[in-house]
């Protein structure tokens, strides 16, 4: 599977939208399932404009069949082209940098509830914001096409089965398709790895990243101890459970420094930090430099332009 490039190069426009799932009208509820063509005719309809850095709060799969596309997920651009596969996960910050009738494929959208828990944990990535990228083998790929093909094929034929039937149906599909695509480079969670007290952890440190930095904070709401959950984190992803809270609290620091006009003093404040001083060191610490060099240096680097694109508004909403 292909790794993604260099750091993201960043837009001119400073803002940082929030997408809400919304279902277009006359679909089945949980999942949408469309020619990456009509992209940009869903995105007139919810307006969205993909062209600027936003950041979905569900999940985007893109396979391209033909053509290519070249975007930017969380400070990683690379170009998907025929038989590659895309998967932008919830509140990472997408930017597509080509028009999106250059190519050619099929997108499922769908709110992150609409998996089951079994197959959530089943596709946990290993990395936090690690977009999912890259092509399969043939194999893999003739595997995969299938799925696809299958899930796509249901998706057209509503009236088959009962509402209820045909969703469950859906969700089946999809979560074949998510599970053997998340374990084609062996990114996912090791198997077991995902056990319990590091999901629960997991799941707090999402929802309260902003709050606390603190093992013992997250210690004490899951019901485990300090030394367990680092423990289960190390077994999980390689490292200690502090460096797990710290790495999330860096990349919505580095999201918000690039994709905002927030001041580093808001920023960390935001993020937890009581005193700008604190997000100074920890980001230093880090990364080697200040807040304010990373967003000059990040912002400040030439980007591709995309032709014709200055009005469009396309996607993922």
């Amino acid at each position: 599977m292909k790794k993604y490039g260099q750091a993201c190069q960043g837009s001119s426009a400073r803002d940082f939208a929030a997408i809400p799932y919304r279902p277009t009208p006359g679909t089945p509820p949980g999942i949408e399932v469309l020619p990456l063509e009509r992209l940009t005719e869903r995105a007139h309809s919810h307006g969205v404009d993909p062209y600027r850095p936003s950041r979905p709060v569900f999940h985007l799969l893109v396979h391209v069949e033909a053509g290519m596309l070249r975007c930017s997920v969380d400070f990683s651009t690379d170009e998907v082209s025929p038989g590659d596969w895309l998967w932008v996960r919830p509140s990472q910050v997408v930017e597509f940098l080509t028009p999106l009738d250059r190519a050619r494929g099929t997108v499922v959208v769908f709110p992150a509830g609409f998996l089951s828990d079994a197959t959530a944990t089943l596709t946990s990535p290993s990395e936090h914001g690690r977009p999912r990228h890259g092509t399969p083998s043939v194999r893999q790929a003739e595997s995969l096409c299938r799925v696809l093909n299958a899930l796509k094929d249901e998706y057209a034929h509503l009236s088959d089965l009962p509402l209820t039937a045909h969703i469950e149906t859906m969700r089946h599909l999809l979560s074949a398709l998510l599970i053997r695509l998340a374990h084609v480079d062996g990114s996912a969670l090791p198997e077991g790895a995902a056990g319990e007290p590091f999901r629960r952890f997991r799941e707090a440190v999402e929802q309260d990243f902003t709050l606390t930095h603190r093992v013992e904070d997250y210690a004490a709401r899951v019901g485990y101890s300090t030394r367990t959950l680092t423990r289960a984190t190390h077994a999980a992803i390689g490292c200690g459970a502090k460096r797990f809270i710290d790495d999330r609290v860096l990349l919505e620091a580095k999201r918000l420094l690039v994709h905002t006009t927030l001041t580093p003093a808001v920023i960390g404040e935001r993020i937890g930090f009581k005193h700008p001083t604190a997000f100074s060191a920890f980001f230093r610490q880090r990364t080697d430099t200040t807040p304010t060099k990373f967003r000059a240096l990040v912002v400040s680097a030439p980007t591709a332009p995309v032709p014709g694109n200055a009005n469009s508004q396309t996607a993922s909403g």
